[in-house]
């Protein structure tokens, strides 16, 4: 097993974030490496902390750097989409504050062999958790051209998106497509000359669009923000950091429309929808990285804080 060791982004903001009370009761949904989830604990006397996460390895280098402060912690390996049936299974009907960091640990990146990584030569896998049917290989062999065009497309704002795509299914008539190389030699293939000059990686945007899709990313963001807010307590904050345009939207949106209260025409003399705000917003703007951490940190660039607290 590689050492799991993931930097924790805008740790402080966080920490700030959800407000931490001693007694509380809170969620770290996507658990990692347990950076945030540690410095959590840390600030529990009497409360709880429930960490969560899809990868076996995470959860197990988690509950290991979790160990001095194990008497409140209780650790399930689950999807964070599922909080609704972890809280309820653990039978905790209300928590003080739910963390997500929607980003890919950087072990999992880095470790060659999970298929995550374009500069590595692995099987075609890109499974958060082992245990999910889908893989990046069953994408790449069997799903239509015009899918892989959209994935591509939507997903990895990959621009040349008919032409990979194209590529990928030509390829795939030959023989199946195995490994991450195999896949980066064909992505290049398809792309100008000029593309492949450009400072990002030729294949980042189609690996990206691969992952979101194998481990339906953006479908899990929409049923945790449905499902987190009424899981909070008054007072209760729901943090959540996005790397990725298209999850910051939905996490965007999502508070906005929760922080909404009477939806009736203007011209109305009284309210009759009785809509009422379930949150307030911490901060209109999300809340991005300083210098500091972007010097210590280059992944950090893309990361946006959102914070909601439950009225």
């Amino acid at each position: 097993m590689s050492e799991f060791h993931h930097v924790s982004v805008l740790l402080q903001e966080c920490l700030e974030g959800l407000n931490i009370r001693p007694e509380g009761i809170y969620v770290d949904g996507t658990l990692g490496g347990a950076g945030h989830s540690s410095r959590i604990a840390q600030r529990l006397t009497t409360g709880r902390l429930i960490g969560i996460d899809r990868d076996p390895v995470a959860l197990a280098a988690a509950g290991e750097r979790l160990k001095p402060w194990k008497d409140r912690v209780t650790l399930v390996h689950s999807n964070f989409c599922e909080i609704k049936q972890v809280l309820s299974d653990l039978q905790i009907p209300g928590v003080d504050g739910i963390l997500l960091d929607l980003g890919v640990s950087s072990p999992q990146l880095d470790d060659g062999q999970r298929g995550f990584s374009y500069m590595a030569d692995a099987p075609l896998d890109m499974r958060m958790n082992g245990e999910d049917a889908l893989t990046a290989r069953e994408v790449v062999n069997t799903w239509p051209q015009e899918e892989l065009k959209r994935i591509l497309y939507t997903y990895g704002e990959e621009r040349y998106a008919p032409q990979i795509a194209s590529a990928i299914c030509r390829r795939r008539e030959e023989a199946p497509i195995e490994t991450t190389l195999e896949l980066v030699d064909i992505i290049r293939s398809a792309m100008p000359a000029a593309a492949l000059r450009e400072k990002q990686h030729p294949a980042k945007r189609s690996f990206q669009a691969i992952r979101i899709a194998v481990n339906d990313e953006l479908g899990s963001v929409e049923k945790v923000m449905a499902d987190a807010i009424p899981l909070l307590n008054p007072g209760g904050r729901l943090a959540v950091i996005t790397f990725h345009s298209l999850e910051d939207r939905i996490v965007k949106n999502a508070m906005a429309e929760a922080a909404k209260g009477c939806t009736c025409p203007p011209n109305f003399p009284v309210c009759v929808c009785g809509k009422k705000p379930q949150v307030k917003l911490i901060s209109r703007k999300p809340i991005v990285s300083g210098a500091a951490e972007l010097a210590e940190n280059p992944r950090a660039r893309s990361a946006k804080l959102r914070v909601c607290e439950k009225l």
